[in-house]
């Protein structure tokens, strides 16, 4: 039965992840959530983790649960049922789309696309700001340790870009980010 479970609950995952894996991060929470395989914190752990390894979260995420619910057979169901969706799905807009790209209906449906896809990466990156540091300083059942985390990671992201006229890079950011994190709470 957790084999089906893993199938189903992935390939919801893989059909409608809209905007890439920081999109796809609020709805695999939902349903991880939903089939009780992670707790709450235990996915925010998992995103963070995912989010640091070679790979897409998607992917990463799907391996994990699948292999901690129902071992190498699950994490290999699990891994297959996020990512065939997005093969089929891409193979298939290659073919249609390659002669209507240029059409102006579905220029102004992809055109539509982006504010939406924009507004599910910031609410899930609000949504998470306020989970993980804001909602803990208000219950005071933490110290100010995460939201310090936030405000200097994203003092570094931007003060990087106004000082050094540059983005820093991607990978130089997750160092940075572990380095504080490994300071704030310990190694």
């Amino acid at each position: 039965m957790i084999y089906l479970e893993l199938i189903v609950g992935f390939l919801k995952v893989g059909l409608f992840s809209f905007g890439g894996a920081y999109g796809a991060i609020s709805l695999i929470r939902d349903v991880v959530l939903d089939y009780g395989w992670l707790s709450e914190d235990s996915v925010m752990n998992m995103i963070a983790v995912s989010e640091s390894t070679p790979g897409s979260i998607m992917v990463n995420l799907a391996t994990y649960v699948g292999s901690s619910q129902g071992g190498f057979l699950g994490a290999l169901l699990a891994t297959i049922a996020v990512v065939v969706p997005a093969f089929i799905i891409i193979l298939t807009a290659m073919v249609i789309l390659d002669s209507f790209l240029d059409n102006k209906y579905v220029q102004a449906v992809l055109f539509g696309l982006k504010p939406c896809i924009m507004g599910i990466i910031l609410a899930t990156g609000i949504s998470m700001l306020t989970k993980n540091a804001l909602l803990p300083v208000v219950q005071e059942t933490m110290q100010l340790k995460p939201l310090i985390v936030a405000v200097i990671l994203s003092l570094i992201y931007f003060g990087s870009r106004k000082f050094m006229k540059k983005k820093i890079s991607p990978i130089m950011l997750i160092v940075i980010s572990a380095i504080v994190g490994m300071v704030a709470f310990g190694i």
